[in-house]
């Protein structure tokens, strides 16, 4: 008899553990999945739709996507692949990271003044030779013929 009972209530415990629902989120995960969602949905509606945002998609099944963002809707977005042009829709609830491979405000002025002052030193450099010997010191002294300024003239 004894084994029976056990029998049966080994049973028992058995089919009400298999067939349990699992737990429901609980409000502080789900609030903190929402944020996160928020946070997607901001983070792409700053890059914008277009070729000139380039992303990299990781997603919670570990599935990565690197490519352009190709439309913004409410609910999900669609990736377009860099190399072939296959576009994807995903939902936000799926993303697990973002990364942008675009410059920064501050990075893109820090460049184009990086390259007005290489051109601004290549000008004054050239427009410091001023005859063919490549050297503006090089010169004679003339009556009447002021010296440039910083060389100094030999007469003959």
């Amino acid at each position: 008899m004894k084994r029976h009972f056990s029998f049966f209530l080994s049973m028992l415990i058995l089919h009400v553990f298999s067939y349990a629902p699992l737990a429901s989120e609980t409000p502080k995960e789900k609030a903190r999945k929402e944020m996160l969602i928020a946070q997607v949905r901001a983070g792409i509606a700053e890059l914008g739709a277009g070729k000139s945002s380039r992303v990299r998609i990781v997603l919670e099944d570990k599935t990565k996507y690197d490519g352009y963002i190709f439309e913004i809707a409410d609910d999900h977005f669609v990736i377009a692949d860099a190399k072939t042009g296959v576009t994807a829709p995903i939902a936000y609830s799926e993303v697990k990271g973002i990364k942008g491979h675009n410059f920064s405000r501050g990075a893109k002025i820090g460049i184009g003044v990086a390259i007005a002052a290489a051109v601004g030193i290549t000008v004054a450099v050239l427009a410091g030779r001023d005859n063919k010997n490549g050297s503006s010191c090089a010169q004679t002294a003339q009556v009447g013929v002021p010296c440039p300024v910083g060389c100094v003239c030999i007469a003959q």
